[in-house]
């Protein structure tokens, strides 16, 4: 984290053609974000000002910098990452705008790994464009595996005040979702969602709920075997480890009965399955967490709205509640951190006595990685 107090948040632009710029510059030019935190842009203050003029926004002042070490506390701050011949296009996909988002991703990546910022929100991408030799990923969620996962897997969670969905599977092809779905996986995300529950989002004993992939939780067998064959063993496995988990239930009625309101979250087998429930119930407070790396990172759940860029009319409520979500976890991390740490000092090894040694001078020090 930064010298000063206040959380540094870093904010990527996105795909420069949609509504990121919209919805960021809506969500900092409420003065009550700064008072909160320290948001670090990473964009272009040209761009900002062309959305700006576009949706007749009043101005959004901006620390302007080009490195990071000149960050302000208490002051909206602009990194500048592209050059001044970024071309916008709005509503428009291309590959120049794919290029501008990962240039902002990159370098906001670089920032938090080095500790210039402490969280990341990032608007939304256009998955095809931004496609490269460099970004060869699905999404955002896959990327931040690969470059800030340190070996760990992430887990994609959506969520506001009254519900967590999270995925066994992701950006995944429907043809594809059934092989995907293994007794190992289940196991592993229901893991990884047990830890989340309890290390970033305060539960001491998470209750989840785990849905079926066919249709009636496959009706014994009759449409279907992946319940009977692969997703009850995980759970049998899961609960005997002192995961609390319960299912499989049919989607269908486990949402239009409001089931999952008796739950800490939801484990859904597939992208569609969950996240098509999910922002039915959540409107536009959802927001999506990246769970499981060492890293906090969440965005809006929504897309880069190329049919209404400029108009106006883009709610900046999901990329707002994305901010404040992203501060409560690591708020919320860092004390699951204090209340856990080793109460002990480091220890090292004494090789000319052949004996573990107490050292006073080193304490485990709180941080925000794992």
């Amino acid at each position: 984290m930064g010298n000063d107090k206040k959380i540094r948040v870093g904010i990527t632009h996105g795909d420069i053609n949609g509504i990121g710029y919209e919805i960021i510059l809506k969500t900092l030019s409420e003065p009550t974000i700064c008072e909160l935190c320290t948001p670090v842009l990473y964009g272009s203050s040209r761009i900002a000002t062309f959305y700006r003029k576009m949706i007749d926004l009043e101005n959004v002042p901006f620390n302007v910098i080009n490195d990071a070490n000149d960050i302000k506390s208490g002051y909206n701050n602009l990194i500048e990452v592209l050059d001044n011949d970024a071309k916008v296009e709005p509503g428009v996909e291309s590959s120049a705008a794919g290029a501008a988002a990962f240039t902002s991703l990159e370098r906001a990546i670089k920032d938090l790994k080095d500790g210039y910022i402490d969280v990341l929100v990032t608007a939304p991408i256009n998955k095809h464009s931004i496609q490269s030799a460099e970004f060869n990923f699905p999404g955002h969620t896959e990327y931040l595996e690969a470059s800030i996962g340190n070996g760990r897997k992430p887990l994609m969670i959506l969520f506001n005040e009254f519900i967590k969905v999270a995925l066994v599977t992701t950006h995944l092809p429907v043809s594809q979702i059934s092989n995907a779905i293994t007794k190992e996986a289940i196991i592993e995300k229901l893991t990884i969602l047990n830890d989340t529950l309890k290390r970033d989002f305060g539960k001491e004993q998470p209750r989840i709920a785990v849905l079926s992939l066919n249709p009636h939780a496959g009706d014994n067998g009759l449409i279907g075997k992946e319940e009977q064959e692969t997703i009850i063993p995980a759970i049998e496995e899961a609960y005997a480890n002192k995961i609390i988990c319960f299912g499989p239930y049919a989607a269908d009625g486990f949402f239009g009965s409001q089931q999952y309101s008796h739950f800490d979250a939801v484990l859904a087998m597939y992208h569609d399955q969950g996240l098509a429930a999910f922002k039915t119930l959540a409107m536009q407070s959802g927001v999506n967490y990246t769970a499981g790396l060492p890293f906090i990172r969440t965005s809006p759940d929504h897309g880069t709205g190329f049919d209404i860029v400029g108009k106006g009319i883009a709610s900046p409520d999901s990329f707002r509640e994305a901010i404040y979500r992203a501060i409560d976890i690591f708020r919320c991390r860092m004390a699951f951190y204090r209340d856990h740490r080793n109460p002990l000092r480091k220890q090292y090894f004494d090789k000319s006595n052949d004996k573990e040694v107490l050292d006073l001078t080193k304490v485990e020090e709180s941080d925000n990685t794992i």
